[in-house]
């Protein structure tokens, strides 16, 4: 971990949750801040420990993680550049609740919770933005559990592509998921394995459904993708894992 070191370019004017602000706010906001710089892989926070700062993502990307007794990865989330974590310590007071770990080099402001709490209490509309954050983090989780217990590997795959999608800003009725995450994400995400993540990509791009270029997954038929998953339902009856 390198901290503490200043500079010109340590602003906050990327963070989403900020916008609002005016630039002399956010100026004075990140020079409350604690500035680190994270390289891929290097773990930022563990699970149970004492730090109750929040953290916005200023560059790079992170992943919220946690193990299985097994030691099994499960991937909650990943939080680009322009987002922000660590907001449940900040807020309850209580250990963390995941592990963080840093998915390529990233730049991170902490921001103690007194100061984060000051912060909402003074911009109403930034609380609710928190709260609806929160809200929208239950409902995917609860999405996920209802998967779990009803829906076979290949199915939770593309249910979690359609979850990632959003609409294509050039071309109508197109949906796109960028960054795509790794594979590995992927399956950590939905309790499979890599190898099962490739075979369904495989198939759907073979299928007309989805093209990969780059970094990005453009779903080509994400109607086709939500008939395969009933599909795949219908075949197992009970549409065990």
């Amino acid at each position: 971990m390198r901290g503490g070191i200043r500079g010109n370019m340590q602003n906050l004017d990327n963070i989403e949750l900020l916008q609002d602000l005016s630039t002399e706010e956010r100026t004075a906001l990140a020079a409350q801040c604690v500035w680190r710089s994270f390289a891929s892989g290097e773990q930022i926070l563990e699970r149970s420990s004492d730090s109750r700062d929040m953290y916005f993502v200023v560059e790079g990307s992170v992943n919220i993680v946690n193990y299985g007794v097994s030691g099994r990865e499960v991937t909650y989330a990943t939080i680009a550049a322009g987002q922000y974590f660590g907001e449940l310590s900040a807020i309850d007071g209580r250990a963390r609740s995941a592990n963080v770990v840093a998915s390529s080099r990233c730049r991170l402001a902490a921001l103690d919770p007194a100061s984060f709490e000051a912060l909402l209490m003074r911009h109403p509309e930034m609380m609710m933005s928190v709260l609806k954050r929160l809200v929208r983090i239950i409902r995917v989780n609860d999405d996920r559990i209802l998967d779990l217990s009803t829906l076979g590997a290949v199915q939770r795959v593309c249910q979690e592509l359609l979850r990632m999608a959003e609409p294509d800003p050039v071309t109508p009725k197109s949906w796109l998921i960028y960054p795509m995450p790794t594979q590995s994400v992927i399956a950590s995400r939905v309790s499979t394995t890599r190898e099962t993540v490739a075979r369904v990509l495989g198939q759907l791009a073979q299928e007309g459904m989805v093209t990969k270029k780059g970094k990005t997954l453009y779903l080509r038929n994400r109607a086709a993708i939500e008939d395969y998953i009933r599909t795949l339902a219908m075949a197992s009856g009970s549409g065990g894992r």
